[in-house]
């Protein structure tokens, strides 16, 4: 693990990741889940034909 360094230098937004690059810059990168919730989708029923059986 890490140490920190400094506190409070770069304003944090919900949902982004920051890391320091090779470089020594502060990067920031969106992260693939957080940050804002989702709508839940609404639940549909699918209707299934029945088929007919062969003779």
């Amino acid at each position: 693990m890490g140490t920190v360094i400094v506190n409070k230098v770069v304003k944090r937004k919900p949902g982004y990741l920051y890391y320091i690059d090779g470089m020594g810059n502060v990067c920031e990168a969106k992260m693939a889940r957080g940050g804002k919730k989702k709508k839940a989708k609404k639940k549909t029923t699918k209707k299934v034909a029945k088929k007919k059986k062969r003779k």
